[in-house]
């Protein structure tokens, strides 16, 4: 009997892949047209508005913004600006989580731990970061410490706030089952308590990652040399108003692909936590 004739019935797997490819096509058109058109109407009514209502010099269209951008990037100063603000925002981000994840387990899993440290998260939590501005370059100068301190701090107090309370949401009855299974204590806090932890503490570092960019312009603005805070206040000073509005679409670009390579990190590392509401 022939290699042909003992395949089973139905398509070869080249004929599944030629056929499956235009399901996965459609797919990713389906998923990436509403980003797409949502960017064009964002820059359809920024067009819009800049030429037909406002028409002043103030306002720049969409076209003149993209050729002062193209014009920075062969320069070389938008890419300095976006690596320095980015290299901040990236270490500042991540050393605050750090920090605020392990306070908001203890906060959330010992009661007198709560009582002693709620003082502290629940007080300082309500100054905001750009209070602090003066306060961080007293203490660490113009350098890259007080721009790191400052996205430590706007960081630390989300993800705190948000992993105790994924600890306090945890069902009794799961500690419960579980400590009638026999489980130890450190078992029920890595099997249990940490594990329904987790989409909070995600919640947290992602709302957090939004305030780090916010709170790096303010501080750019204020002690730096380079950033972008930086281009938007020289092209305050010297009324360059294509600078601004490239720094500022720099920011949605930035701020937009972010929070899409961190919600993609979870869901390919973590795919079980949903954080996409």
């Amino acid at each position: 009997m022939s290699e042909a004739s003992t395949r089973p019935l139905g398509m070869t797997g080249e004929a599944r892949e030629i056929s499956a490819s235009p399901s996965v096509v459609r797919q990713a058109i389906r998923n990436w047209l509403p980003y797409v058109f949502g960017f064009f109407s964002l820059f359809f009514v920024w067009h819009a508005v800049s030429t037909y209502v406002v028409a002043s010099v103030l306002f720049p269209p969409p076209y003149a913004v993209l050729l002062r951008f193209i014009e920075l990037l062969q320069d070389g100063v938008l890419l300095e600006n976006v690596g320095a603000s980015l290299h901040r925002i990236v270490i500042g981000f991540i050393l605050g989580s750090l920090i605020g994840i392990p306070i908001g387990l203890v906060i959330g899993s010992f009661p007198l731990a709560r009582k002693i440290l709620e003082p502290w998260t629940e007080s300082l939590r309500f100054i905001p970061s750009v209070a602090m501005i003066t306060i961080a370059v007293i203490w660490f100068g113009i350098g890259e410490g007080s721009k790191i301190f400052l996205i430590i701090y706007t960081t630390v107090f989300i993800v705190i706030l948000n992993t105790a309370a994924g600890v306090g949401a945890i069902s009794a009855n799961k500690i419960r089952a579980a400590q009638a299974l026999g489980a130890s204590s450190t078992q029920i806090f890595f099997l249990v308590a940490l594990p329904a932890t987790v989409p909070y503490i995600l919640t947290g570092m992602r709302i957090a990652m939004a305030n780090s960019f916010t709170t790096i312009v303010a501080a750019e603005l204020v002690a730096a040399n380079s950033g972008l805070g930086v281009m938007l206040w020289q092209g305050r000073m010297y009324m360059q108003i294509g600078d601004i509005f490239v720094a500022l679409v720099s920011l949605c670009i930035l701020g937009f692909a972010a929070d899409r390579l961190f919600r993609f990190g979870v869901s390919r590392f973590a795919g079980r936590y949903d954080v996409s509401t």
